[in-house]
């Protein structure tokens, strides 16, 4: 199967000061930093609450370069509609307005608001940025949360016993004009991505992998790692979908057994076997139905 290639090239622009708020190793804070280089300084970053809401640093003060605008937890999506309309009528097109939300405010909360705005196609960028649970009070259960994940609402003794949610194929049945996923351990495809996003007329959708050290229990230099093997054992495929019909995958996987994924993480430490052989069967079926759907779109092109 032919893999896209990959732009080997970095922008050099900082607009992402030191010294913000983020733990040590946090996906979300080198997140915000490749996509802030992709983008350019024309950028406004709408912040609904999240870790971000805490990352950025308190009032007056701001980690970005930016303008950014704080909002309640379920408003991202509208306040984004909103805020690129008013630019507009300003005059002030050439802006990229990115929503910046976490899988809390993605997955559940905010959901209706980036529902409502992808029927609508409003032209901006909405980025999940998941760490898989509400990491920014507590480390609380969301639609994200992983099938045997612990979580502070999901103790040992009862571990989230659902699959995720498939959000990446939910904004797809939206046919908006492009959804990606997008991992730190890959600057290179995360950046073209953000890049092409930036590019496009419409509602743009982009699914980041966002390690988080004191929720998955790993330690602070792992993240990194445990992106690679997300794709590696293809847990978190790399993958762009255009008006929900043409899917491409970036980054072929090894195909390494999900056991490797789930044992670096405290988070899976009471999984039993039988729970990883059902994880891996369910990897391995939406391995299978994503690579039916790149196949068609290859047949289609031809």
């Amino acid at each position: 199967m032919a893999i896209p290639e990959i732009r080997p090239r970095i922008p050099e622009n900082e607009l992402m000061y030191s010294g913000h708020l983020a733990c040590p190793g946090c996906g979300a804070s080198l997140s915000m930093r490749y996509a802030l280089k992709a983008l350019g300084p024309n950028t406004m970053v709408i912040i609904p609450a999240c870790c971000w809401s805490i990352i950025a640093g308190p009032f007056p003060y701001s980690a970005l370069r930016v303008p950014v605008f704080h909002t309640a937890f379920e408003t991202a999506g509208a306040v984004a509609s909103g805020m690129k309309a008013a630019l507009e009528i300003k005059g002030q097109k050439d802006v990229t307005v990115m929503a910046w939300a976490g899988d809390g405010g993605t997955f559940d909360i905010g959901f209706q608001a980036l529902s409502g705005a992808a029927e609508r196609n409003e032209d901006f960028i909405y980025v999940c940025y998941d760490n898989e649970a509400y990491m920014n009070t507590g480390i609380q259960r969301s639609s994200a949360t992983p099938y045997g994940a612990w979580t502070t609402t999901t103790p040992d003794k009862h571990l989230k016993e659902t699959p995720k949610k498939n959000m990446v194929e939910i904004m797809a049945a939206h046919r908006i004009p492009y959804v990606a996923t997008a991992s730190v351990a890959y600057p290179e495809d995360f950046i073209r991505k953000f890049q092409k996003a930036k590019s496009i007329r419409g509602t743009k959708f982009i699914h980041i992998f966002s390690p988080c050290p004191p929720g998955w229990k790993i330690q602070d230099d792992q993240s990194i790692r445990i992106s690679h093997l997300a794709v590696h054992t293809r847990v978190f495929p790399l993958i762009e979908i255009e008006y929900g019909e043409k899917y491409t995958l970036n980054v072929e996987p090894k195909g390494l057994p999900v056991e490797e994924y789930l044992k670096v993480q405290g988070r899976f430490r009471k999984l039993t076997p039988k729970d990883v052989e059902k994880i891996q069967a369910e990897v391995d079926h939406n391995w299978e139905r994503l690579m039916e759907r790149v196949r068609r779109s290859q047949k289609t092109e031809k």
